[in-house]
């Protein structure tokens, strides 16, 4: 059974009433995604990534969106709890609906998101993790659709997603007029075959490119250089 909190150098982060807990996803998406005066984190269950963020970007205003009631309770808490709570807002509400609103359009210079990725799936028995987990409440289409609404012209959106969905994110990147700039492949130790993908788009293409393949662990239980110096501000 997953711990009830997961405490990190500077918040601690309970997880008991959200579907998701902490793991390495949210933790590699938080600590690898660029930032801005305002970011946003779209589908923010814990709120563990905004308070990432947070963290690591000190004079940036970030807001939290998620549309699971339990999971925004839980998010308030823990960040009323941080260092970061005169600077991050949570929003109970579906992002298509934060998208459609003329005060939040063209506001976020970073957008961020661990988001349901599940198409077709044979689901889990409980409501709340299928909302995490599967795209039924926030499809690829309309999470591009929100972020092309909500994004600056010079904003970056990052996500982390399972290596095999990465066409079908870029197709739904270049519908909403948005090109992959960045693309880390992350492998869990260094003979397996990468399981997921940090990926970054912008509104315009870039002169250089970023592509790399790093690894988690060397041996079981040892951190990669790479991923430790990643999370050396984060990791106890």
């Amino acid at each position: 059974m997953p711990n009830s909190f997961f405490r990190f150098r500077q918040f601690v982060v309970h997880q008991e009433r959200c579907a998701m807990k902490v793991g390495t996803d949210s933790v590699l998406l938080g600590a690898w995604a660029k930032g801005g005066h305002r970011v946003l984190d779209v589908g923010s269950g814990t709120g563990v990534i905004a308070m990432m963020m947070a963290q690591r970007f000190r004079d940036a205003a970030v807001d939290a969106v998620d549309i699971e009631a339990m999971a925004c309770e839980q998010a308030l808490e823990n960040i009323a709890k941080s260092p970061f709570a005169g600077r991050i807002s949570v929003f109970c509400s579906p992002v298509q609906e934060m998208a459609s609103d003329p005060r939040f359009q063209g506001l976020y210079d970073a957008v961020v998101s661990n988001p349901p990725f599940f198409e077709n799936a044979l689901k889990a028995p409980e409501a709340a993790r299928n909302m995490a987990r599967h795209t039924d409440s926030l499809s690829f289409a309309d999470l591009f659709g929100a972020v092309r609404r909500l994004m600056s012209p010079d904003g970056e959106f990052s996500v982390i997603i399972p290596f095999d969905y990465l066409s079908r994110l870029q197709q739904e990147a270049a519908l909403n007029g948005l090109v992959l700039v960045r693309k880390c492949a992350v492998k869990t130790t260094p003979r397996k075959m990468p399981k997921r993908f940090l990926v970054a788009f912008r509104f315009r293409s870039v002169d250089d490119f970023e592509a790399s393949e790093e690894v988690l662990e060397v041996s079981p239980g040892v951190r990669s250089e790479w991923y430790a110096r990643l999370t050396a501000d984060f990791y106890l």
